[in-house]
């Protein structure tokens, strides 16, 4: 895989990284098996993604996202000015044997994270400094925000133990071994069991919009297949 078969469409971008298993319950851990192993079924078992209601959910994604506080613009600039001297090329190897390493960059003033009280933003990038997904609109010349993410709905181990200490308003430099990444279930950064590389900042949850959050929510289960009101509902 070359660095053209990395780079996704601007409504994949929301959703690529990050979600290795869906954890909201056994329904959603059951869809997410499926997805995520491919051979574990028929064809026919596989939710069918419905790229009209993902194009309706990004309309109104972006629509909210002009909402955010402009408390978010000192976010980018702190963000965007430690990216030059963070975002650069490791060894593979020692990614992969050493474990998860934290690295904090700039320590927050606010609460431990806990999976429910904090949103992310990120950038995440492989061994060669290719960035494979992040939360700003244009990698090479940012100027926003394009979205943010939120931890509830399920992440790799690698990031859960790499926030681990972190306190909100924090920023951290994480490495993720394979294993505790995508393993052998999924290609990224041209091949299975590669470590990952993720600079996070870490904002409190209640400083963005609760609609923004819900719609970013129904855009990565939709990319999935799956509906998100309907699980939901069953889960209730």
């Amino acid at each position: 895989m070359d660095e053209k078969e990395l780079k996704t469409s601007t409504k994949q971008r929301f959703f690529i990284i990050l979600i290795a298993i869906l954890m909201v319950g056994s329904i959603i851990a059951s869809y997410a098996a499926i997805v995520i192993s491919g051979s574990q079924g028929s064809s026919s078992d596989t939710p069918k993604v419905d790229e009209a209601k993902i194009a309706e959910l990004t309309e109104q994604y972006e629509a909210k996202q002009k909402e955010l506080p402009e408390a978010s613009k000192a976010d980018f600039d702190k963000f965007v000015k430690y990216k030059a001297d963070t975002v650069k090329a490791y060894n593979e190897a020692s990614a992969n044997e050493n474990g998860v390493q934290a690295r904090d960059i700039e320590k927050g003033s606010g609460d431990k994270v806990t999976t429910d009280n904090y949103l992310a933003y990120y950038i995440g990038w492989c061994a060669d400094e290719t960035v494979f997904d992040s939360s700003l609109d244009n990698v090479e010349s940012p100027t926003a925000f394009k979205g943010v993410l939120d931890p509830s709905v399920g992440l790799i181990e690698g990031w859960i133990k790499g926030v681990e200490g972190m306190r909100i308003n924090g920023i951290r430099e994480i490495t993720v071994p394979g294993e505790l990444a995508y393993g052998d279930t999924r290609e990224i950064c041209g091949g299975k069991n590669k470590p990952l590389k993720f600079m996070i900042m870490a904002i409190p949850r209640e400083g963005v919009p609760a609609e923004l959050v819900e719609v970013q929510k129904k855009l990565q289960y939709a990319y999935y297949g799956i509906d998100y009101d309907t699980v939901s509902g069953m889960e209730e």
